[in-house]
């Protein structure tokens, strides 16, 4: 940066600032950012780069104190001198440039004389400098910038939070880490991460209001004394609520992740923090998976007598690995498409040893988390990976259930061409009516710019449907497997992989051709990006409901089967969240109840009525 000295007066205007000579290794000065003014400065997910000065056009004027965007910045914002400030003149003199080069100011008597010959010099302000010097020692491996630019897409987006993670390629199982409380009875990514989940936890308490109403219902009755619950699910600050509402309940847990992919490393540290057992972190791999369970389950002195999954890989790994466990074990709760087919599969075989609870096909699971939270979450997908435009782009959905319904409308709403794909001639009637049209992949396989996979079925994408494929062309799975696009049959020579950023993979062909592949086939809303809490309040607060329900009934009132949750705690569920709303409720009269043949408080509908 280079100044012109004018005159005494015009100089004594301008703040106080440390000149230095200019050297040539000290033409570009690093810039180092202390934790607090990196905080300060970081945009929320998907926002700019703070480190990029504004362009002199934009910046403020220096006199005066700071205010607005540029005080926000730091707590010093104020002081710094701008441009303009410094080229100012004496009010009482004119610029002339002297025939020699030099400058000359004129006085009002007309006396010409010759200004000071501009000197550059580089500007340290003495404000800066004291910031510049806090540096952290430590910035990871990965450079602010690239913190930064990653924050979309990583666990959380406060930039400063990732001066601490200066082991970040360090596996978690190679850690020795502590809580405050001096327990070790976890693994996590970064335990020092504790106070950022805490954060998103309260957060998301604000949105789940069942459950706290829940949790303080039932808090005193403690209906979950003596429970010890191992679970496999993602790990989110939704799911952290949940935990925490399960412990205040009366209940021990252990927990592991259902998907490599989509735990909230922060939030999975807020938990160990609280004295949780929690087994994961984002991007572990397939061995990491499983270790992670059994490290759940195999624990000496503990038993986990209830069991709570998402997608059925803890059942299956107890089955396979400690299959004595289920003697004392009893019930399990299973909330997705996955682990409730295979809880059908096992109860055909005759090999279901305990009841289970098929959350699922729950009113308040089936029509809400899955309709509401796919209908808003493949959007926020789709857009922190490729930041993609959707108004006329041609998307095939596959599948037409519930998570079909919720993005084709979303996708819909955005002006997208949408087609479906589906084998139930009932749901392709229901997209018909939708206005979708109805397709067999092969027909717009070359055409379409995005294929979204949401049956729960396997080998739905082939190598065939990718390798014609048009170029560019985004692949993503809406189902809780990986198991729905053929993502093995790209794992070989002649095809390139090329990593774009977190969770986005370049699959290139040898003639150059390319498709964007989103979570390497995996579920692309909690891999990508994150999922509406209001609505997860909802599913968590019918799980906790199954717990309840399965853990206190009396024996013989369940057998070795899967079952619905009864219908009046789908009701209960919603009532608790129609508050949220200022919704009002009508009430049946005695002689309404009467001539409808029902109770006054329900249930309201008999248990083949669809919703």
């Amino acid at each position: 940066m280079s100044v012109q000295v004018v005159s005494a007066a015009a100089a004594a205007k301008v703040p106080e600032v440390e000149l230095k000579d200019l050297s040539p290794s000290e033409a570009e000065p690093q810039l180092g950012l202390s934790t607090a003014a990196v905080s300060a400065m970081a945009p929320p997910a998907g926002g700019g780069d703070p480190e990029a000065p504004a362009p002199a056009g934009e910046r403020p004027p220096a006199p005066g104190p700071a205010s607005g965007p540029a005080a926000a910045l730091s707590p010093a914002a104020g002081k710094v001198p701008q441009a303009s400030a410094m080229k100012r003149s004496d009010p009482h003199h004119q610029h002339q440039r002297h025939r020699d080069g030099g400058e000359a100011l004129v006085s009002p008597d007309g006396t010409v004389t010759e200004a000071p010959r501009t000197v550059k010099k580089q500007i340290q302000f003495a404000d800066q400098k004291q910031e510049f010097n806090k540096r952290p020692t430590k910035l990871g491996r990965r450079s602010l910038s690239r913190s930064i630019s990653q924050s979309s897409t990583d666990s959380y987006s406060s930039a400063a939070s990732y001066t601490d993670s200066s082991d970040d390629e360090t596996s978690p199982r190679d850690k020795q880490q502590k809580n405050s409380k001096g327990s070790s009875d976890f693994c996590v990514k970064n335990i020092k991460q504790a106070e950022f989940g805490r954060r998103e936890i309260e957060i998301a308490e604000q949105e789940m209001p069942a459950l706290m109403a829940l949790r303080k219902r039932a808090q005193g009755e403690k209906p979950l004394a003596g429970a010890k619950i191992v679970g496999c699910t993602h790990i989110t600050a939704q799911t952290a609520v949940l935990m925490e509402t399960l412990g205040a309940l009366g209940a021990q847990c252990r927990w592991a992740a259902c998907n490599i992919y989509s735990t909230l490393n922060e939030v999975a540290a807020a938990l160990a923090e609280s004295g949780f057992p929690v087994f994961a972190w984002k991007g572990e791999s397939e061995d990491d998976f499983w270790w992670c369970i059994d490290r759940c389950v195999n624990v000496e002195g503990w038993q986990p007598n209830m069991i709570l999954d998402d997608g059925g890989d803890l059942t299956h790994w107890i089955y396979k690995k400690y299959p004595n466990m289920f003697k004392k074990i009893k019930g399990i709760v299973e909330e997705s498409v996955t682990g409730v087919h295979r809880l059908y599969q096992l109860s055909k075989a005759g090999k279901l040893c305990v009841p289970a609870m098929n959350v699922n096909d729950s009113v308040t699971k089936q029509k809400f988390d899955n309709l509401y939270c796919c209908r808003e979450s493949i959007l926020d997908g789709l857009k922190r990976t490729t930041d993609m435009m959707f108004g006329g782009k041609q998307v095939v959905v596959c599948g037409y259930g519930e998570v079909g319904k919720g993005c084709c409308a979303a996708l819909k709403a955005m002006g997208s061409i949408v087609y479906v794909t589906e084998i139930d001639p009932i749901c392709a009637l229901q997209a018909c009516m939708d206005g979708f049209r109805l397709v067999k992949l092969n027909e717009v396989i070359r055409q379409v710019d995005i294929v979204i996979t949401c049956t729960g079925n396997k080998n739905v994408v082939t190598r065939e449907h990718l390798d014609r494929m048009k170029n560019s062309c985004i692949v993503c799975n809406m189902g809780h497997s990986n198991t729905e696009i053929d993502v093995a049959s790209l794992r070989t020579p002649e095809l390139t992989w090329e990593r774009v950023r977190s969770q986005v993979d370049h699959v290139i062909w040898p003639d150059g051709k390319r498709i964007v592949l989103l979570a390497e086939g995996r579920l692309l809303n909690l891999s990508c990006s994150t999922v509406p809490t209001f609505v997860l309040s909802i599913t968590a607060t019918t799980q906790a409901l199954a717990l309840i329900e399965l853990y206190n009934a009396p024996e013989g009132r369940y057998k070795q089967d899967v079952y619905l949750l009864p219908k009046k705690m789908d009701e209960y569920v919603a009532s608790l969240h129609l508050p949220t709303f200022d919704a009002h409720l009508t009430e049946l009269t005695d002689e309404q109840a009467k001539y409808l043949g029902l109770n006054k408080n329900g249930p309201f509908k008999p248990n083949y009525y669809r919703y």
